[in-house]
Parts: structure tokens; C-alpha cells; sequence
């Protein structure tokens, strides 16, 4: 997997991860933020290799679904790329 897609997926996870169960949570944040492997996620758990990569990639599938749905990180991209002013006044707009 590519690290541009990691970073879109840990952005992703930031935004929604209360849409995921606490478990995926865990497992997702283990693999992603905490760099560890399938195997280790499954020795820390006492999982098998295969239920966390299940839950890994339900986790990912749900992440994508709601950006598909609510756009936010789209939105935070085009946020970023205004210039300081007027991304003030964005910030400011969502401050209120």
C-alpha cells in the first residue's frame, strides 16, 4: 500500500473514527498510527492474523464510505489551499 494512501486513511480516521466500533478503533489505529503488524495486532489481541486484517479493511471500508457520503476531508483540502485570509475567515465561519 502506497504511503499516499496510508496518510489519506489516518486523515480519514482523525475525522470519522467514531463511526467505527472500539475494536476497529484499536486495530485500525494500531495498524496505521501505530505502525505495528497484522501479527502483532493478533499476538497483543490474541486474534487471529486474519480477524484483524477483517476488521482493518471493514474499518477502511467505513472511513471511505463516509467521506463519500459527508466530504469533509474534501472540504479540508480546498480549506487548505485558500490563501491566509480567506482561510481565516473559513476558520472563523466554522468557529461560530
Amino acid at each position: 500500500m502506497s504511503i499516499a494512501k496510508n496518510i489519506y486513511l489516518a486523515d480519514l480516521y482523525d475525522l470519522y473514527y467514531r463511526f467505527l466500533t472500539p475494536k476497529q478503533q484499536q486495530y485500525f489505529a494500531d495498524y496505521y498510527l501505530g505502525d505495528l503488524s497484522l501479527a502483532e495486532i493478533a499476538a497483543n489481541y490474541e486474534l487471529s492474523r486474519n480477524a484483524i486484517f477483517d476488521q482493518i479493511k471493514h474499518a477502511e471500508n467505513k472511513l471511505l464510505e463516509c467521506e463519500e457520503k459527508l466530504h469533509l476531508y474534501q472540504k479540508m483540502q480546498k480549506i487548505e489551499q485558500l490563501e491566509f485570509s480567506n482561510k481565516q475567515q473559513v476558520l472563523d465561519i466554522l468557529k461560530e
